[in-house]
């Protein structure tokens, strides 16, 4: 654990995208549930051969290595119902699966070839950049105005953002909530010498929130409703409370967009599908996930109503929103150096997959 207010801005990027740099040539990352590697399917290769077609030749079966994160989004959803594996065997593609704790651990795995695509939170995206990773940022699936949130304990003193002066806040590093954090000290005329970081997964934050090793942590639902719930935590300010929009992404490893573009575009068909019907059987889906991830159905049900997932091109709005968050990373001194977002945004393949759909194909 480490206090940001007494690093160098040249210490604030290593810090930042350290999760995603520090074992590129390592397994997956950590998993949602234990904090440990992920294991099994990890190691799977991007494609093997099996079977024999009709004219007795060998027929490539491409294996597609997607990253999931958290208990009630599109991906856990559609990993419980094996959506992707229906959808994408028509296709003579295998799904794999690979967990982890938030976006940071996704780049490891992207740049070490272990998986093909995941979603996260526009400051995954922006440290995956800095980084000089190789991917690509295809789809939109949220606008991240109420994915994150500040809580603190129920018997907190602390009433406003200005009142985050001198304490210490638990965050992931690296992830959506990062960046929340930041723009939401600076709207109370804060900077990054006043506040005391603790670099913790959520599974570490909970706890430590819980104990009072920290005042306050900066994180992204489902959590900070679990918390609300279970044990009368307070929402001190939300993304929406600000207005603040940060997009989300699907992203994707460059390799496997140049390799496999008819996948590409099956996988965004599939998650589009699964999507609908998310948004569509909200109580059925409701139902399913409390028994399945084994949380209250009311946790359950608060965390889907602040949910609204999207799948979208990278609109203008979206990438002047996701520029917008890379430059003000780079004004505190969470990077040191200025990116151009617009290199890393392709949306040709979800354009492709949503026309498709719009036409029965």
């Amino acid at each position: 654990m480490e206090n940001v207010s007494k690093r160098t801005r040249h210490h604030a990027l290593t810090v930042l995208i350290i999760a995603v740099l520090a074992l590129l040539p390592a397994a997956c990352g950590q998993s949602a549930a234990t904090g440990t590697n992920a294991s099994g399917s990890g190691d799977q290769p991007a494609s093997d051969q099996s079977g024999d077609n009709s004219n007795g030749k060998t027929q490539e079966k491409v294996v597609i290595n997607i990253g999931v994160q958290g208990k009630t989004g599109i991906l856990p959803y559609a990993r419980e119902k094996a959506l992707f594996e229906e959808a994408l065997a028509a296709v003579n593609a295998e799904v794999k699966w690979h967990e982890f704790a938030s976006g940071p651990p996704h780049f490891e795995a992207l740049a070490a070839g272990r998986i093909d695509f995941g979603a996260v939170g526009g400051t995954p995206v922006i440290a995956g950049q800095v980084g000089n990773i190789d991917f690509r940022a295809v789809a939109v699936t949220s606008d991240g105005k109420k994915g994150n949130m500040i809580v603190i304990p129920k018997d907190s003193p602390i009433k406003e953002l200005k009142d985050l002066q001198g304490k210490k806040i638990g965050v992931a590093k690296g992830s959506s909530a990062y960046n929340f954090l930041y723009l939401a000290i600076d709207r109370a005329g804060l900077n990054r010498d006043d506040i005391k970081v603790i670099q913790l997964q959520p599974d570490e934050a909970r706890p430590a929130l819980d104990s009072g090793a920290i005042d306050a942590w900066s994180i992204w639902e489902p959590y900070a409703t679990t918390a609300v719930f279970q044990t009368g935590t307070k929402i001190l300010v939300s993304g929406q409370d600000l207005n603040i929009n940060a997009p989300g992404f699907i992203i994707a490893r460059t390799k496997f967009l140049t390799d496999h573009p008819d996948l590409t575009v099956a996988f965004l068909k599939a998650y589009e599908e699964a999507r609908l019907y998310f948004t569509t059987h909200i109580e059925e889906v409701t139902d399913d996930l409390a028994k399945s991830q084994k949380l209250d159905r009311e946790i359950v049900a608060t965390v889907l109503k602040n949910s609204e997932p999207l799948l979208s091109p990278i609109t203008p709005e979206f990438a002047k929103a996701h520029q917008e968050q890379a430059d003000f990373l780079y004004s505190v001194g969470a990077i040191d150096k200025q990116v151009d977002t617009s290199k890393v945004l392709e949306s040709k393949f979800v354009e492709q997959a949503l026309n498709e759909l719009k036409e029965g194909k």
